[in-house]
């Protein structure tokens, strides 16, 4: 978009070169801040346009890079030692994490002290976790997370922070009862979450491409949730609540 800046941030964890990007209105500074996590296939195309989508909405976003050297996976070969990597090893994950809220929060058009981490799919698992372990951000929004992910001792959380969790009622990597242990642990630690079920709704709903067993798109629910984490952001790091694009 011409009324926005876009740029690749490099940043490095544990020898790990990762390509992060920001997008952010023109000649911005100081804005309350969005930090993205993309899904299993990586900061491709589609996450860095979610990235400007919600950037138009007058945030800074940076999309992280959680794979690192901006990789790509198509395959569930590829994909799998990725995630079963970080899942298997989570002050690694968080450290990435940490290290992406970091180089955001050195960008101008940042604002450190006002930053949501938003994240899809293996994303979202990741800004729940990212919560439960105390990240330094305001909160938290899951959309179609992977909650068998999700551990459930949130006896250390981020201090005061709020939870949303996008969900499809069918999706067979967040079962209802995960769901409810989740929800029990979060208040059983004081962390303010809101749930968006969406019935007849599988994994990884707001993706057009997705059409399996598992996962398939369901553009209603896709709305739906946009409509529910733009609000659930505005509410948390402007005290507004403005319409969404």
């Amino acid at each position: 978009m011409s009324d926005q800046v876009s740029r690749d941030i490099t940043y490095t964890h544990d020898g790990t070169r990762m390509i992060g990007r920001l997008c952010a209105p023109a000649a911005s500074e100081g804005l309350p801040t969005v930090l993205l996590v993309h899904d299993a296939f990586g900061l491709g195309d589609d996450m860095i346009a979610t990235a400007g989508r919600i950037a138009g909405l007058g945030y800074a976003v940076f999309a992280a890079d959680l794979w690192g050297d901006r990789t790509l996976p198509r395959t569930h070969a590829e994909i799998g030692p990725l995630m079963g990597g970080l899942a298997g090893d989570r002050a690694r994950w968080m450290a990435r994490v940490e290290a992406a809220r970091v180089a955001a929060a050195g960008q101008p058009e940042t604002d450190a002290s006002a930053i949501a981490v938003l994240g899809y799919c293996f994303g979202g698992s990741t800004a729940l976790e990212y919560v439960r372990t105390g990240g330094q951000v305001r909160g938290a929004v899951s959309i179609h997370g992977g909650l068998d992910t999700v551990e459930l001792d949130w006896s250390a959380p981020t201090p005061g922070a709020s939870v949303l969790l996008c969900t499809g009622a069918d999706d067979p990597m967040a079962p209802l009862d995960t769901l409810a242990r989740l929800q029990t642990a979060m208040g059983a630690a004081g962390v303010a979450w809101e749930v968006d079920l969406y019935g007849a709704t599988k994994h990884a709903f707001t993706n057009p491409r997705a059409a399996s067993a598992d996962a398939a798109y369901h553009p209603r629910s896709a709305a739906r949730a946009w409509e529910s984490s733009t609000g659930f952001l505005a509410a948390l790091l402007t005290g507004t609540r403005p319409a969404s694009r």
